[in-house]
């Protein structure tokens, strides 16, 4: 069988980025995100004051007082969260979910937990010293008897600050499966900031799986292709996955075939969203189902000017709106915490956003993401 992505010619003249996958999110409410460490253990991870949380003077970290008082706090509301939601998603054959959500003003973390594993992330405050994420892991692990080698770390600093901005954390390329409802995905815990799943989708997921039965579904900044998937299982007639990275493409594809939906009414495509689309225009390709949920900011090879969501989704949703069919549904997503949408002017028949509909009960901020449910014009 021939590369599925001959079809659409993008590999042998790629420009872009191939076997570099890049983090699609920064952790909500952090849009200059600094760079992270590796994901076991607070030792590999940068000291709490590298890059953007160096403490000015006068500002003093807390001692280890304060610090086990903020873990015994997060501990303590871990522990009745996982008690309050565990069962009912363990009924649905729910194994991601969120279990803290900056819920105490003081105790800037999000933990969330995958079947078994917690990955437990800190926003960096000045004040915090080395060991104050290493000390909430181990009293939320230690509340819900979760073993040292299932949890782990992110840490984050608010701001650009110096140095890359997605430094891998490791590179142990683990993988395990985890369910949602009927399907499954594979995710990785260790290696980059972000898991190969986006739980606080799941709703989202389920939306397109019900309206997706006999449509042309294309997926646009796939990532890892949970969403074709949901496409497949709802009844898709046929699915086009486009990301530029390589890495995610082939784990796009593993995850259809981990579900028994692979063949080939499937396509994968490696390259650049915006390049995919101006060449299915001027072929006159069309799908009926499109998601679309581009990063927040991201670079390109040989372009001065990189991504930035505010500034370029009108005219993605333009080049978007070329490739649906007349009548067809666009679902555009953003986790940009200060997104300002600027749909006027767009040729369609309507636009809803349905961000209440779409974020699960588990994340307390309930614009984890927003997203939006656009009809094209008949």
């Amino acid at each position: 069988m021939s590369d599925p992505r001959d079809e659409y010619g993008f590999d042998p003249n790629y420009t872009g980025e191939d076997d570099a996958p890049d983090d699609r999110r920064a952790l909500e409410g952090d849009e200059a995100p600094a760079a992270s460490g590796p994901g076991d253990g607070a030792a590999a991870l940068p000291a709490a004051d590298d890059r953007g949380a160096s403490r000015a003077p006068g500002v003093k970290a807390f001692d280890a007082a304060r610090t086990a008082e903020h873990a015994a706090m997060l501990a303590n509301r871990v522990r009745k969260r996982h008690a309050h939601l565990s069962r009912r998603f363990a009924r649905e054959s729910i194994d991601c979910f969120r279990l803290y959500d900056r819920d105490i003003p003081e105790v800037r973390a999000v933990v969330d937990w995958y079947a078994g594993h917690l990955v437990v992330a800190e926003y960096v405050r000045r004040q915090h010293g080395p060991g104050y994420l290493q000390a909430l892991a181990d009293a939320v692990a230690i509340a819900l008897g979760v073993p040292a080698d299932r949890v782990h770390l992110r840490r984050r600093a608010t701001g650009q600050g110096e140095g890359p901005r997605y430094a891998p954390l490791a590179d142990t390329g683990h993988r395990f499966e985890v369910r949602e409802r009927d399907l499954k995905f594979l995710v990785n815990l260790d290696d980059r900031l972000d898991t190969g799943l986006f739980p606080d989708h799941r709703d989202t997921r389920a939306r397109v799986r019900s309206v997706a039965s006999a449509t042309d579904f294309l997926n646009l900044y796939a990532y890892t292709g949970a969403f074709t998937c949901a496409a497949a299982a709802g009844g898709a007639r046929s699915t086009v996955t486009v990301d530029r990275s390589s890495t995610y493409v082939d784990w796009a594809k593993d995850n259809l075939v981990l579900n028994g939906l692979w063949g080939p009414q499937h396509r994968m495509v490696r390259a650049d969203a915006e390049d995919f689309l101006d060449r299915a225009r001027l072929e006159g390709r069309q799908w009926d189902l499109v998601f679309v949920d581009p990063p927040s900011f991201s670079n390109r090879k040989g372009v001065d000017v990189g991504f930035d969501i505010n500034r370029d989704h009108p005219d993605l949703l333009r080049r978007v709106l070329a490739v649906t069919a007349p009548g067809g549904t666009v679902l555009f997503s953003t986790n940009h915490q200060r997104f300002t949408p600027r749909f006027e002017g767009l040729a369609v028949g309507s636009i809803e956003e349905i961000t209440a509909q779409t974020v699960p009960e588990d994340y307390r901020n309930r614009q984890v993401h927003r997203c939006w449910l656009i009809l094209h014009r008949k």
